[in-house]
């Protein structure tokens, strides 16, 4: 409830994963708990190699950040079995202010549910009925605070009948003994005496002193005792029957925690209960849901590392609170609420900028934190050839491989060996690292596969073409680029499909095939991202 998420983008790279993995180790070490690293997309061949490497999991899998009924502070009600009596049910909502309870049946799921106009419309019906079928007689002891009599009283277990009240001046009224009735009657022996006689189901004794030839009488008779008297026991004996009888099972709209909560509105505008059982994944009932409980939900809590644009966020980020954005990217869309920290500073990875977090906060990052940190500056920065690489990433990638005592040259060529599996299909390798921007009415998307030997790659052009112009189809893209970047080349192979124009004018290049080669290319933000935002600006 109280987690607050860290995540990278869409399509993580390593710095993205890394990124979220060491902001949240970071605060956590500063005592602040609720911190989690997540991701939202799959970890590509050498993030998951690096995690290996230095003894890490892979961040749990996010799909979306849209607000869950997990995330409302719904109400907990009682929740009683469904043979308690309807006494019991009614001063438990008498008690807590209640309007609806939950009624469970013995494993915890769900029977039914139990309103307070459901025991009101009971009550109203039984002061035209006085007949009770099979009443649980241990409800019956319950709601009279009564005790058995007789012996054969503890032999029964439910009794049935026409609930009649013996008054004084009904002595002679032999309609009193039907076999089938529950005799109510106070300090009255011939009463009682003429009811044993009848075999009544039950008698019941009304601030009476106990004769002891009714303990001691064999007939089929059960006989209680109540300190109640007669007013209050005739009217709290329907009260006796078990919960499940009274309350609806037929037709009740069920939420989960999981359910969304914008699907969840629409099917309350479906229907008009006042409130809404809440299941977990069990089908255990966890709470109630009312209306008023969607009018200011509490959204998820969010960190964004290694991306400030919405595109490339998680899925439902208008519904969540963005608390933190730590990037080494361009400004862009992401809008808040309120104000909140950032932090964006031009450097080649944002391992950089929290590693600088650490520094600050005089926490040293263990060995195996440490070498991760230091593989996903070497990751975004091309092993310090990239173009975005600076001073401060190069300082901050020698700091942390003292503490995690390895070789950055060592760990750059294990790290690149990693990209380009040859047993992955195109479209898995293409959507490793792939990226969307919209940029002046312009909606494009690049991807970037980075390895030490393009060749095997380069021989698999027609599988990645036909990807991307499935693509570029699927969602309308005005132009889509492969950045094929190669470390021992220092420069990356690009295919693109679109406007052949464009190209020539955002690189000054003459393509052949829908491919060219870019020396010393090897960042997208910035040597292919801003030509095309000049030529479009």
């Amino acid at each position: 409830m109280n987690e607050i998420y860290v995540t990278g983008h869409r399509n993580p790279d390593t710095d993205s994963i890394v990124a979220a993995i060491a902001y949240a180790n970071l605060r956590n070490a500063l005592g602040d708990r609720e911190y989690k690293p997540v991701r939202i997309g799959a970890i590509n061949d050498e993030t998951q190699h690096m995690l290996d490497r230095f003894g890490f999991e892979a961040p749990p899998l996010i799909k979306n950040m849209r607000t869950q009924i997990c995330d409302l502070d719904f109400d907990h009600p009682p929740e009683l079995d469904r043979s308690v009596t309807m006494d019991l049910a009614w001063r438990t909502m008498r008690e807590g202010a209640i309007a609806t309870l939950p009624i469970l049946n013995d494993d915890g799921t769900l029977y039914g549910m139990l309103s307070a106009g459901d025991i009101a419309s009971y009550d109203m019906q039984t002061i035209y009925t006085s007949h009770i079928d099979e009443l649980p007689v241990f409800n019956l002891l319950s709601v009279l605070e009564g005790q058995f009599v007789n012996e054969f009283g503890n032999l029964v277990n439910t009794v049935s009948g026409d609930v009649r009240v013996a008054l004084p001046q009904a002595y002679d009224d032999y309609s009193l003994y039907y076999k089938d009735s529950i005799i109510l009657c106070g300090s009255q022996p011939d009463v009682v005496d003429k009811a044993l006689e009848a075999e009544v189901n039950c008698i019941i004794l009304c601030q009476s002193e106990v004769d002891k030839r009714w303990a001691e009488s064999d007939s089929p008779t059960c006989i209680i005792s109540t300190p109640l008297d007669a007013r209050r026991a005739a009217r709290i004996i329907y009260q006796a029957i078990p919960a499940m009888r009274v309350c609806q099972t037929r037709d009740i709209v069920c939420f989960h925690m999981s359910d969304y909560l914008d699907d969840v509105r629409e099917q309350m505008l479906k229907s008009r209960y006042r409130c809404y059982p809440v299941l977990d994944e069990e089908e255990h009932v966890v709470g109630t849901l009312s209306r008023y409980h969607l009018l200011r939900p509490r959204r998820k809590r969010v960190v964004l590392v290694d991306h400030n644009e919405a595109a490339q966020s998680v899925s439902g980020l208008d519904q969540v609170e963005i608390m933190e954005i730590i990037d080494h990217h361009r400004l862009a869309d992401i809008q808040t609420k309120q104000p909140i920290r950032v932090r964006n500073e031009p450097v080649g990875s944002t391992n950089t900028i929290i590693t600088a977090m650490y520094q600050e906060n005089g926490v040293v990052p263990s060995p195996q934190m440490a070498g991760l940190m230091a593989a996903a500056i070497l990751s975004d920065t091309v092993m310090f050839k990239s173009p975005t690489c600076t001073k401060r990433d190069r300082s901050m990638a020698e700091r942390l491989a003292r503490i995690a005592r390895i070789s950055l040259d060592d760990l750059g060529k294990e790290l690149f060996s990693a990209a380009g599996a040859d047993d992955k299909s195109a479209e898995e390798l293409f959507r490793t690292d792939f990226k969307l921007f919209h940029i002046a009415e312009q909606n494009f998307g690049v991807s970037q596969i980075t390895c030490v030997d393009s060749s095997h790659l380069l021989a698999r052009q027609g599988e990645f073409m036909e990807t991307m112009a499935k693509i570029k189809k699927d969602m309308d893209l005005d132009i889509i680029l492969l950045m094929l970047t190669d470390v021992l080349l220092e420069g990356s192979h690009i295919f693109y499909i679109g406007s052949d124009d464009t190209i020539q004018q955002a690189f000054s290049v003459t393509p052949k095939d829908n491919r060219f080669f870019l020396r010393g290319a090897l960042s997208r933000k910035k040597q292919i991202i801003p030509m095309l935002t000049a030529l479009w600006g």
